[in-house]
């Protein structure tokens, strides 16, 4: 029998903001646009060996019955200009970006990824992520002029032009001419930027669809998705790493990293505890109307969030909340979410606060790094994005009290061992072109 070698953990840091994970009112939250909150977060990721700091961005605040939506961030500083700033305060850490492949174009986009990842040493990576939302569109003038098909194609080619830039200048310092024709670029000319330390930034991919998971087998070094239990994410990992082979790439050279919630406790039911309360905070009376009007399409201001769900099922297609993509099948979300209620005898509020709760791993630090140890050992996950309920001070417990025993365990790393991202995350250098 074979024995496969015992594998260390992956960690990042996802800062949190534009979702239901933040807790607003906790008085322990601070700016979610001020320097020194995103310092704090990524300097406490780094003091624990993280492999990344991760940034999400939004083009436009989401709207909800023509107002700007609740949990929206406004005033959030533009992703890559906030990491350029952290390289300077950090050291070892990666730094990821959310940019839109959508609404930008190769050149610009592969020259300002290329000067973070020499700014920073060679640690910089881009989350890409599509959008065919006219909502968000109008903002460029381009107005939801892609299905999601042709939305993957787009970044698909996308990524292969910024790879062609970054490799038009060869490791020994030479700039060579590109040119690149294909369905959705015509471009010609030189790259002013050299190749950078690790290469290539690292590429990450969000997304659970088919689509996604074929855009990342193809094209992506680090998947961000979520799974709800462990057999769950068994499936993915699996269904993932089987498509990688079709592209010549090995299980190694993609890493599965869910986002994930953790709540601790000195005792199991203090942790339980906690992470009602936290739940409790997360999705007030206001926000699980919010919640349901989302699903069924229409105003349900006058139902009471202690009562019943609505007898009628959903409007399709409706178009209340803009800059959100509606839940998918909303007529089998909201049946799904009637019958927990009836099942359970939960009003309104309990159920969003029992159904819409993101994966947490809830317990003592002993039993979080035993649980986050098994999905790895299990291959249900390569690592983990934590994505923390308070700014920026949530992952200051995770740090002091899980991360050291992960090391005791010898499932987490005790030293950065290399400089880069990529080596942080055990990828290969891209091969230069010379």
């Amino acid at each position: 029998m074979t024995v496969r070698p015992r594998r260390k953990i992956h960690l990042a840091a996802h800062f949190p903001g534009v979702n239901s994970t933040t807790v607003w009112a906790d008085p322990r939250s601070k700016s979610q646009i001020g320097f020194s909150s995103f310092e704090h977060l990524a300097r406490t990721a780094e003091r624990g060996l993280f492999d990344f700091f991760f940034l999400a961005e939004g083009l436009r605040l989401r709207e909800h019955k023509g107002r700007i939506h609740d949990l929206d961030v406004v005033g959030r500083p533009e992703s890559l200009t906030v990491l350029n700033a952290l390289a300077a305060v950090t050291s070892r850490i990666g730094l990821a970006a959310t940019v839109n492949a959508t609404f930008n174009e190769p050149y610009e986009l592969a020259r300002r990824l290329a000067t973070l990842d020499h700014l920073s040493g060679g640690r910089a990576a881009w989350n890409v992520v599509t959008s065919s939302d006219a909502f968000t569109g109008a903002n460029f003038r381009r107005g939801g002029y892609l299905d999601r098909a042709e939305r993957y194609a787009r970044a698909a080619e996308f990524v292969a032009v910024a790879r062609e830039l970054w490799d038009s200048w060869t490791p020994d310092g030479l700039s060579r001419p590109f040119a690149h024709r294909g369905q959705h670029f015509d471009i010609a000319g030189e790259f002013t930027v050299p190749r950078s330390p690790q290469g290539h930034p690292v590429v990450i991919q969000a997304g659970d669809s088919g689509e996604g998971r074929e855009f990342a087998a193809r094209t992506a070094d680090v998947i961000f998705t979520r799974h709800g239990t462990l057999e769950d994410g068994r499936a993915f990992y699996a269904d993932v790493k089987g498509r990688l082979a079709k592209y010549g790439r090995s299980v190694d050279e993609l890493k599965i990293m869910p986002g994930v919630s953790v709540v601790l406790g000195d005792t199991a039911a203090e942790a339980q505890e906690r992470a009602a309360e936290i739940r409790r905070q997360q999705v007030s009376p206001q926000n699980a109307i919010l919640a349901l009007e989302q699903i069924w399409g229409t105003d349900l201001s006058s139902y009471d969030p202690d009562g019943p769900f609505p007898d009628f099922d959903p409007v399709p297609d409706a178009s209340l909340t803009q800059g959100r993509t509606r839940r998918g099948d909303t007529v089998a979300m909201a049946e799904k979410w009637r019958a927990l209620s009836r099942e359970k005898g939960l009003s309104i509020q309990q159920t969003v606060i029992e159904a819409s709760g993101r994966q947490s791993f809830i317990g003592t630090p002993e039993a979080v790094a035993a649980e986050l140890e098994t999905f790895v050992r299990q291959d249900a996950a390569d690592g983990f994005i934590l994505v923390p309920h308070l700014t920026p001070g949530g992952l200051d417990e995770f740090v002091d009290r899980v991360v050291p025993l992960l090391q005791e365990r010898g499932a987490f790393r005790t030293e950065y061992r290399g400089t880069t991202l990529r080596s942080h995350l055990g990828l290969p250098d891209p091969a230069g072109k010379g």
